[in-house]
């Protein structure tokens, strides 16, 4: 059941988008294109567990008749699973703001990850009836995937199956996450000045990212050996410190040209490429398609 409350009923169409994949999985599109507040009503039993992903904008969830209240900010995830009660949806997003939620049968998922309980905390025997929630942040690697699920517009025909692998890969980038690493077996998490550390140079990596440090400029500059910094950031951010910052750049990359505002070389040198030819390759490799044919293709 799904149920829109909104003041214009009619914007209700273009607010909501259900793909089935398969039985028990479910891919749920919100995109919020108006000026006020809207929000949303789904009935989900408590065999389902929900993956709820803010690619744009702010969205909150309210449980339990409005006592109990739930923010979903951008760029950030919700893990939801209660197997003890149904746990309906009922979500307000902001104006401009874009959520996709991803509805998965416990059945479905145990399928997924049978051999792999340990490494899932809540598949675990002494979890497996525990309610479970988790917020975390959305890698770059993430938002790529986001934004192709938000801005589709290929043939109709293969839409369940282009969602049906996306899913699939949003479900594998998100447990690919080091959040899920057991920090006893990382003792370097356990080091709040470690992590404060790293958190700092990925901000300003992102901050000059059209001409970033070398890594042992970086290294210098936040006060960390060559190899904590490489081995930190790859369990916080779960991949290095290039391979972040390309993932970043290309979705900047890709957001600019959605503009419409700047053309390919404007586009490359903002994002650090001093010649058009170079990102273009860059782009091709991250999106499988050039700058030129990704513009005509919104077009």
């Amino acid at each position: 059941m799904l149920e829109m409350q909104n003041i214009e009923k009619n914007n209700a169409i273009s607010l909501y988008d259900e793909v089935t994949i398969e039985t028990g999985f479910v891919v749920l599109k919100f995109n919020n294109e108006t000026t006020e507040n809207q929000q949303v009503i789904r009935e989900v039993d408590s065999g389902f567990i929900q993956f709820h992903f803010c690619a744009k904008g702010d969205a909150a969830f309210s449980f339990n008749a409005g006592a109990y209240r739930l923010p979903l900010k951008e760029e950030n995830s919700l893990l939801l699973y209660n197997p003890q009660r149904d746990l309906p949806m009922n979500m307000v997003l902001e104006p401009g703001s874009w959520v996709i939620s991803i509805l998965i049968s416990i059945k479905k998922f145990h399928s997924l990850f049978s051999t792999e309980a340990d490494y899932i905390t809540f598949l675990s025997d002494e979890n497996k009836d525990r309610k479970y929630y988790k917020d975390g942040s959305i890698a770059p690697s993430m938002a790529v995937v986001l934004n192709q699920l938000v801005n589709y517009n290929l043939h109709s025909s293969i839409k369940p199956l282009y969602f049906k692998a996306k899913a699939y890969e949003l479900l594998s980038l998100y447990f690919n996450r080091p959040e899920d690493v057991d920090i006893e077996q990382c003792p370097f998490l356990v080091d709040e000045e470690n992590v404060a550390k790293i958190k700092k140079a990925k901000e300003i990596v992102l901050a000059r990212m059209a001409e970033p440090p070398t890594l042992h400029e970086l290294a210098e500059e936040i006060g960390l050996s060559l190899n904590k910094l490489k081995e930190g950031f790859k369990q916080i951010y779960g991949e290095p410190v290039y391979s972040f910052l390309f993932d970043y750049k290309m979705e900047v990359a890709r957001q600019l040209l959605a503009t419409g505002t700047y053309n390919v070389n404007e586009v490359g040198l903002k994002v650090g490429y001093s010649t058009a030819s170079h990102f273009i390759a860059a782009f091709k490799k991250q999106f499988g398609t050039t700058p030129k044919k990704y513009i005509q293709a919104l077009g």
